[in-house]
């Protein structure tokens, strides 16, 4: 593996923190892993973001070309160190080296996505999101629509509208994706795709794994040839380092995935500003679920299988994992909760990514059990992991339900709600949260009734499957309103996640 040096990336520099020192810990062992990583200051935060606004013209000026062969490189540099990432993102997150695996491809396959829409944001006929300058030989901005005429009329000027770059933009990784949603992952990928430089804020988790992909970033911005504060990494605590990152005046945009509670602390310091800036936080979601009498009717036991497997996967850490199912009545819904319950109950322990996660699982799980009307039906056997999650599959019915019960239980917990029909699910799914994803088994007359619904709910819905995994491309959003995420208009993942780190322009009268 390579050598790991713990040390911060501040642009060219490798720096060494004079704040609090931290290990990542195995969750499957409890072993502290070598090295230790000291935390940074206001001092590395003030010369991290020094770098980036110095490198934020230079940066934005280059061509679709020269950045979409940066994000390669980086790619590429992710994929040659594979090995080593996944070896230690294994060590510190206690997850599966073929999880990993394939999360190493989809971390280098979205950059290269990026890279992809970067080369054809100039071709003639393309509406793209990369720039305001249009390409040789005629043909729509890079980054706008085709030029229109505002009046219309003989002499009127020409207007046209492009996007320009925020500036730097501040990131921060998530616990439960060392690779896709951090350091190099698809906050990082999009805002340089946009022509932002980045300062990212490694997790604690998986610092390891951080500076092995932080590593890769910062070599591809000296091979690019680009300006040093392009990229910086810092280690440090959420609320001294992370607020001061948020709340230096050079940064102009967050993006941070993680729980509701810091992602609220992080939005609240971005308004508070002198100049408040955008916070593009994903936060928590339960991902409701409504099986239909038709599809509970026609194969109860396949959909319990099913869920189990989606409830259970990752031991239950993931954002889009469904921690809540509304069972409309009818003859397949005890069978349906029957075989789900004996599925959780065969379901094997495993480790969670730190012991902190493990220790809130249990306490949420312990929560729900004593709320009144709620019964665990069925608890997964016991980890044999130092931090490890035990599935829990718990039911309540819709007169006890209450709001209570949409707060996340971060692991393989769910509740499933037992609706007397579909009016009584219809108007509690009016009373939810905003959610990532929501889902639909089922058909006819029902489902088109739920459907408008859930549209309001939901960034993404899902007809006949199940929310875990999220596929980088074009149309994909992964977003929702609030408290899902913070603004509901964008996506962390695909193409239009660009979109969050520009702001549109018109040129009215400006020479081509």
């Amino acid at each position: 593996m390579a050598r790991l040096t713990g040390q911060m990336l501040i642009g060219s520099e490798h720096v060494t923190g004079t704040g609090e020192a931290i290990t990542a810990v195995d969750p499957r062992t409890g072993e502290r892993l070598a090295p230790e990583y000291r935390y940074g200051g206001d001092a590395e935060v003030d010369r991290a973001c020094a770098l980036a606004e110095e490198a934020f013209d230079a940066y934005r000026a280059t061509g679709p070309e020269e950045r979409a062969a940066f994000l390669e490189s980086i790619a590429a540099r992710l994929d040659d160190q594979a090995g080593d990432l996944v070896r230690r993102a294994a060590s510190e997150t206690g997850l599966l080296e073929a999880r990993l695996t394939g999360e190493v491809a989809r971390t280098s396959g979205q950059l290269r996505l990026f890279a992809s829409d970067l080369r054809a944001a100039v071709k003639p006929g393309a509406t793209a999101r990369y720039g305001p300058h249009p390409p040789e030989g005629g043909g729509p901005a890079a980054g706008g629509p085709a030029v229109s005429t505002d009046p219309p009329g003989e002499g009127a000027p020409e207007i046209r509208q492009g996007r320009v770059p925020l500036g730097p933009v501040a990131v921060f990784g998530a616990s439960n994706f060392p690779l896709a949603f951090s350091v190099a992952g698809g906050d990082t990928a999009s805002a340089l795709a946009a022509g932002c430089p980045v300062v990212a804020k490694a997790h604690d988790a998986h610092p390891g794994t951080c500076e092995l992909a932080g590593r890769a970033v910062s070599e591809a911005v000296q091979e690019a040839g680009l300006p040093e504060g392009v990229f910086s990494m810092l280690y440090g605590d959420g609320p001294t380092l992370g607020i001061a990152l948020v709340t230096d005046p050079r940064v102009q945009a967050v993006g941070f995935t993680g729980s509701r509670k810091a992602g609220l602390a992080i939005a609240r310091a971005a308004a508070a500003r002198p100049r408040p800036i955008p916070v593009y936080a994903e936060m928590s979601s339960v991902n409701p679920v409504f099986l239909l009498p038709d599809a509970l009717a026609e194969r109860p036991a396949e959909l319990a299988e099913e869920y189990v497997g989606s409830v259970t996967l990752g031991a239950g850490q993931f954002c889009t994992n469904p921690g809540l199912v509304f069972a409309v009545g009818g003859s397949g819904r005890d069978a349906f909760l029957d075989a789900a319950a004996t599925a959780i109950e065969a379901a094997p322990g495993a480790p969670m990514l730190t012991p902190g996660i493990a220790r809130a699982y249990a306490e949420g799980v312990e929560r729900l059990g004593r709320r009144p009307g709620v019964k665990i039906l069925a608890r997964g056997r016991e980890p044999e992991a130092a931090a490890g999650c035990r599935a829990a599959l718990a039911a309540v019915d819709a007169g006890d339900f209450g709001p209570d019960l949409q707060e996340e239980i971060f692991g393989a917990c769910s509740l499933v709600v037992r609706c007397g029909d579909l009016d009584e699910a219809i108007g509690l799914a009016r009373g939810l949260e905003g959610q990532l994803t929501a889902t639909i088994h089922g058909g006819g007359e029902a489902a088109a009734r739920l459907l408008p619904v859930l549209e309001r709910l939901a960034g993404r819905i899902l007809w006949g499957g199940w929310p875990t995994g999220v596929r980088v491309g074009h149309a994909m959003v992964h977003g929702g309103p609030y408290p899902a995420t913070s603004d509901a208009r964008t996506t962390s993942v695909g193409s239009l996640a660009v979109e969050r780190f520009q702001r549109p322009i018109a040129y009215q009268g400006v020479p081509r």
